[in-house]
């Protein structure tokens, strides 16, 4: 028990580094003034180029790999790595180091998959492929976000019912796609009004009270 604890508090503060945040400050850039305000890969990609925005993607993507891998290394169960996967995204989406905010966990949640797709691996490549399909036919990374998400959620159910991978990973594919729709709720607005940006357009500043409400 008192590894298990161990384990998922370690995730949650691995989770909590906010790479884009880091990344931006290291340019003289605070990242959270322009664009939607994101420290995540796609707002990087808006105000630092592409360039900045893979550094941000890998490292956010490592956070989940790392809490996994170290939960099944240190553990060694489905649970332990469902539960670290989990609290690696919930310190990049609510990071204590800033105040409890943070990124839409799209990075971090794919990061925690991976482990676990070494038993399926086409569900992540069908989320991938998803993905990429509608980011480029519709031009919104949000709206592929959310699909190529809930397309990896049925590929890992069929994957359960053919008895490939443990019950645990499921639940963990379900909750984390739960919160990446939950933190794209505003993202889902501007699609339903027309408004949300699209694929190469440039993050610009943010009004200071803007600013101030990330």
């Amino acid at each position: 028990m008192i590894e298990f604890a161990a384990v998922v508090i370690g995730s949650y503060l691995i989770g909590c580094i906010p790479s884009g945040l880091v990344i931006g400050r290291l340019k003289g850039i605070d990242v959270r003034e322009y664009g939607s305000g994101n420290i995540g890969t796609t707002n990087v990609v808006r105000t630092l180029g592409a360039r900045y925005g893979a550094v941000v993607l890998i490292a956010d993507v490592v956070k989940g790999v790392l809490a996994v891998v170290l939960a099944r290394y240190i553990i060694g169960s489905p649970m332990s790595e469902m539960a670290a996967g989990l609290a690696a995204v919930a310190g990049h989406d609510w990071s204590l180091l800033l105040k409890f905010r943070g990124g839409r966990g799209v990075a971090t949640s794919l990061g925690g998959l991976l482990p676990m797709v070494m038993l399926a691996p086409l569900t992540g490549v069908i989320g991938l492929a998803v993905f990429i399909f509608v980011a480029l036919a519709s031009g919104y990374v949000s709206l592929a976000s959310i699909v190529g998400s809930l397309s990896a959620v049925v590929a890992m159910a069929v994957f359960l019912g053919l008895d490939r991978v443990p019950w645990q990973y499921l639940v963990y594919i379900v909750i984390v796609v739960a919160l990446i729709i939950y933190q794209h709720r505003d993202n889902i607005s501007r699609l339903l009004s027309g408004t949300e940006s699209k694929l190469g357009q440039k993050g610009e500043r943010r009004q200071a009270d803007e600013a101030q409400d990330k």
